[in-house]
């Protein structure tokens, strides 16, 4: 992570045009321990780009489990269909947008594509991996990330389905709760998220998503957005 500087600090103080909270706040899973876990967006001014030592592309703080992103690495990602910055998009807790952040939020559309397929379910496997291991070692993998990883697979599968992101749990928000609270065994546990990534594939065969994001659309955003704040 980068280290937080004063020129760090005031890029995220000063220069933020979109900021949210995410997490099981956001996914409506939060229980009384919960964190409350804050991302953003920020917008270097162009010309800290001309000097040798460029803005940073992230931001760790100030705040205890906030983290954010300059805009052009946040659309790069989002472009590759990076599930925790689609996700950040489309968080109902919006705590500070800019006429910039507005446009940004109105390219939610522009970043989907089937690419989303691919991207979710390798972290997905990941995250499986380790939740196996932990198994293996431990005899029961860690319940809160078994269940996020199954908000994770209902997202990417109705996300394929309908074409438009959902993070918000709804109405399988009681039984992942009770993934959390280790109410289901693991081989239930695992059967679902085998039967989600098995409906994910189908979805995929019939999904009215593109190919690809609409690049050019996000390009000409953010040489706008740089052009604005060269003057």
């Amino acid at each position: 992570m980068n280290e937080l500087t004063p020129e760090s600090l005031h890029l995220v103080r000063d220069h933020t045009v979109y900021a949210c909270v995410m997490g099981s706040r956001a996914f409506g899973l939060a229980t009384e321990a919960s964190d409350t876990d804050r991302r953003g967006v920020y917008v270097a001014p162009t010309p800290l780009f001309w000097r040798f030592e460029k803005p940073p592309t992230h931001v760790e703080g100030p705040r205890d489990e906030e983290f954010s992103w300059e805009l052009e690495r946040f659309c790069e990602l989002a472009l590759r269909a990076n599930p925790n910055i689609l996700e950040c998009l489309h968080s109902p807790l919006v705590e500070r947008v800019t006429p910039v952040g507005e446009e940004l939020l109105s390219l939610r559309g522009a970043f989907l594509s089937r690419r989303a397929h691919t991207s979710f379910s390798r972290y997905a496997a990941s995250q499986h991996g380790k939740l196996v291991a932990d198994v293996r070692i431990h005899g029961a993998p860690r319940w809160k990330h078994a269940m996020h990883l199954l908000r994770l697979l209902l997202s990417c599968r109705d996300l394929l389905r309908t074409g438009r992101l959902t993070i918000d749990a709804g109405p399988h928000r009681d039984r992942l709760l009770a993934v959390r609270r280790g109410e289901l065994s693991w081989d239930e546990a695992g059967s679902w998220m085998t039967r989600l990534a098995e409906e994910s594939e189908a979805a995929l065969t019939t999904t009215r998503l593109p190919e690809a994001p609409d690049h050019a659309r996000v390009q000409d955003f953010l040489t706008r957005t740089r052009r604005a704040s060269a003057v």
